[in-house]
């Protein structure tokens, strides 16, 4: 790629704002495609804000984190690593720094960057990828297969790590079943994909005939729709031999998703909390003697590690996995939330970035 001429100013959803030269250790994305995550439209309408999670002044209100595009401009001393060469295709995700040196980051093995007590989030404390040109971090982006698309790889980013970890995190193993909840959204029909590719027994759940079609064409066995099951731990309970399910995994950002799902696991299961509900009284759990007697482990899951993401997209590499896309532009981001709001929303969204 040769050299390219970056404007003074980049379009953001509704207005321009100042293009910012990378500093050292940064790399500037001219950003193709971004994809639009549920979490976006919770920051957007300051949903999180009761639980203490909102858009810092230094995000310029720019949110999205499932952004990818080209390498246009690198800060001091990133060339000089050999981490990026200018035109690289790069990907920018929900966490785009960490710190590296906190007592979690030091846990590699157990994946503990994650939970680095000074991450940098991309439209919490740092401007989004809504906008044509956004700075990231050069050692936290993350570098696309060349078979990948830029508008499938951007919803991996958050929404097919967020699925393809949250089926490692339920240890559930081939062969096994696992239910999960919300499994024909944005989040659930890569969790479906992800959890037939590593070889689980799925058993979606989600609302209406559309849903229950797509679900068992990307690869479950069972469909079963929670307005017209009266009792869905039995319905579980029959097609896994009276025992349950291995894991479950609440993909629905609803309390009823919640509700149900310790009654579908079996003994010894775990139940993956990923739906994350704006209303703070909502609560992931079972009554201690549920809890007790058929020694659950509920936990919680969040994105992924540098290395998570890499596995996910190695999954779209290699024909596994494919988001399903509803295509728009920076201008569709109000019509997507609407449609997501109301369930209507096939897939992922993503909006095309400039021309």
């Amino acid at each position: 790629m040769g050299t390219v001429t970056i404007p003074a100013r980049s379009k953001a959803p509704v207005r321009e704002v100042a293009v910012e030269q990378p500093g050292p250790g940064q790399i500037l994305v001219q950003i193709a495609w971004t994809g639009l995550c549920a979490s976006d439209k919770s920051l957007i309408h300051d949903e999180w804000r009761p639980l203490g999670v909102d858009m810092q002044p230094q995000t310029h209100g720019i949110a999205g984190h499932e952004g990818v595009g080209r390498v246009v401009a690198m800060g001091p001393g990133v060339a000089e690593r050999g981490l990026w060469k200018l035109g690289d295709r790069a990907g920018i995700k929900w966490i785009t720094n960490v710190c590296r040196t906190c007592h979690f980051c030091k846990q590699v093995y157990q994946g503990g960057e994650v939970l680095c007590t000074h991450q940098t989030n991309s439209g919490v404390s740092a401007a989004g990828t809504f906008q044509e040109y956004c700075l990231t971090s050069a050692d936290y982006a993350t570098h696309i297969p060349d078979t990948v698309s830029d508008e499938e790889a951007g919803p991996i980013m958050c929404g097919g790590v967020t699925a393809y970890n949250a089926c490692k995190r339920s240890k559930v193993r081939s062969g096994e079943y696992i239910v999960l909840i919300g499994a024909g959204g944005g989040l659930g029909h890569l969790g479906v994909q992800y959890a037939k590719a590593l070889g689980m027994r799925v058993i979606a759940v989600d609302g209406g005939s559309a849903k229950g079609d797509l679900c068992m064409k990307l690869g479950a066995e069972h469909y079963l729709d929670f307005a017209t099951t009266p009792d869905m731990a039995k319905a579980v309970a029959e097609i896994t031999d009276g025992l349950g399910a291995h894991g479950v995994i609440v993909f629905a950002a609803v309390a009823a998703g919640y509700a149900v799902a310790p009654s579908l696991a079996r003994s010894g299961g775990t139940i993956v909390a990923i739906g994350l509900p704006g209303d703070p009284a909502v609560l992931a759990g079972a009554p201690p003697v549920m809890m007790a007697l058929k020694q659950l482990s509920i936990v919680g899951s969040v994105v992924g590690t540098q290395q998570d993401v890499d596995e996910a997209l190695a999954f779209t590499a290699r024909g596994l996995v494919h988001p399903m896309l509803t295509k728009g532009t920076l201008e569709d981001v109000d019509k997507f939330i609407e449609a997501m709001v109301s369930g209507k929303l096939p897939g992922r969204a993503v909006m095309k970035i400039g021309k």
